[in-house]
C-alpha cells in the first residue's frame, strides 16, 4: 500500500496520470509585478502579487468507473500564494473546493465545498458575459462582490439539452464562519439556481443567489443577486453582454453594467472592458450620502509561450464618486498596471 501511494507521489510531480486509479494531479503557479495606486491619491506601490491574473493553486482529482454510464469522483484544490508560498482562503488546506460527486446519465451530484453558481470559480459555476472574467484582481466580474465559495454544500447539474444546461446548489453554511452546528434556522444559508446555454457561437446564463444572514452581527436581512451574461462569437471578435443586480433590505441595493469583448491579435488575445455601477445603500444614516457611483475600463493582453505557459500585461481605471468618492478600493477607485506570467501543470 506504502509503495503504491509513493509511486502515485511519483508520478503525479512529473504530470502523468496514474492510469489504474485515474487520478491526476494539476496546478497553477502566477506571478506578476504590479504597480497601483488606491483613490488616485498618495503614492504609487510597486508589488510582486501571486494569483493577479488566476489564483496559484494545486490539486488532485480523480474518477472510478461504476459501469453503465455511471462514475464516482473527487477533486481536492488547494490555493496558495506563490510570492511567499503560504496558504490561501483562509489557510484551508483545500480551501478552492473540496468535493465528492457521482456523475451518469442524470446529470452530475457534488458534495462538499466549492464555489457558488455565479463565482466563476470551480466545477459548478455557471458565470458568463465578461471577457476578463474573474481574472485580473481590479478587472475581476467579482472584485466587489468577491467569489464565494461555500461549505457543507450540495450541487446538481442536469445533463446538456442540446447546449441547455441547469444548476442549483444549497449550502448549509456560510464561507467564513463554519456554522453548520448550530440550530438549522440560526445558520447562514446558500440557495443558488441558474441556467447556462453554449451552442455554436453563442454563450449565455442567467443566475440567481440568495444568501441568508442569520449569523451577521448587524443586517441579517437576506442577500440576493441576479446574474445575466451573454457572448457572441463573430470569429475575428466575440462580444459581450453582462448585467449584475444585488439587493438587501436596510442594505445595498447596486446595479452592474458591463460591455466588453476578446479578439485573436498577433498570436495572443486581447480582452477589454468598461463597466458601471449604480446604486443606493438604504443603511445609510439620515441626511449621509446614499448614493453608490463608479465606472471603470479595463485591459489585457494575453501571449502563449507554449501550451502551458502564458506572459500578460494588464491595465485598469476606475473612478468612484458619491459613497465611493473616498474609497481606498482599487476595484472602485483607483488603478492598477501589471505584467506577469501563468504557468499550468
Amino acid at each position: 500500500m506504502k509503495k503504491s501511494l509513493i509511486a502515485l507521489a511519483v508520478l503525479g510531480a512529473s504530470s502523468v496520470a496514474f492510469a489504474a486509479s485515474n487520478v491526476t494531479l494539476y496546478g497553477v503557479v502566477d506571478m506578476s509585478v504590479v504597480g497601483s495606486k488606491a483613490n488616485h491619491v498618495g503614492d504609487a506601490t510597486v508589488t510582486m502579487e501571486s494569483g493577479f491574473r488566476s489564483g496559484s493553486r494545486w490539486g488532485i482529482k480523480g474518477v472510478e468507473d461504476l459501469g453503465n454510464g455511471y462514475n464516482v469522483g473527487f477533486v481536492l484544490e488547494s490555493g496558495f500564494t506563490a510570492d511567499d508560498g503560504v496558504s490561501a482562503q483562509g489557510g484551508r488546506l483545500f480551501g478552492r473546493e473540496s468535493q465528492v460527486y457521482v456523475q451518469g446519465g442524470f446529470g452530475k451530484l457534488g458534495f462538499g465545498r466549492f464555489g457558488s453558481l455565479a463565482s466563476g470559480a470551480g466545477s459548478y459555476h455557471m458565470l458568463t458575459g465578461w471577457a476578463l472574467g474573474t481574472s485580473y484582481t481590479q478587472g475581476s466580474w467579482n472584485n466587489v462582490f468577491g467569489t464565494l465559495r461555500v461549505n457543507n454544500a450540495v450541487a446538481y447539474m442536469t445533463p446538456n439539452f442540446g447546449g441547455l444546461t441547469l444548476g442549483a446548489m444549497y449550502s448549509n453554511s456560510d464561507a467564513e464562519n463554519d456554522d453548520s452546528t448550530n440550530k438549522w434556522s440560526k445558520n447562514n444559508h446558500y440557495y443558488g439556481v441558474g441556467a447556462k446555454y453554449a451552442n455554436g457561437p453563442l454563450t449565455s446564463s442567467l443566475i440567481f443567489e440568495v444568501q441568508q444572514q442569520k449569523a451577521a452581527a448587524d443586517n441579517k436581512n437576506a442577500k440576493y443577486n441576479v446574474d445575466f451574461g451573454f457572448a457572441y462569437d463573430l470569429g475575428s471578435i466575440t462580444p459581450m453582454f453582462a448585467y449584475r443586480y444585488d439587493w438587501q433590505d436596510e442594505g445595498q441595493k447596486l446595479n452592474t453594467f458591463g460591455l466588453s469583448a476578446k479578439a485573436p491579435v498577433a498570436g495572443g488575445t486581447v480582452m477589454a472592458g468598461v463597466r458601471y455601477y449604480l446604486g443606493k445603500d438604504d443603511g445609510a444614516a439620515a441626511g449621509e450620502e446614499d448614493k453608490l457611483r463608479s465606472w471603470t475600463i479595463n485591459a489585457a493582453y494575453e501571449y502563449p509561450l507554449s501550451k502551458r505557459t502564458t506572459v500578460w500585461g494588464y491595465g485598469g481605471y476606475a473612478d468612484g464618486s458619491k459613497i465611493w468618492k473616498d474609497s481606498s478600493d482599487k476595484g472602485i477607485n483607483g488603478w492598477s498596471v501589471g505584467v506577469g506570467m501563468t504557468h499550468t501543470f
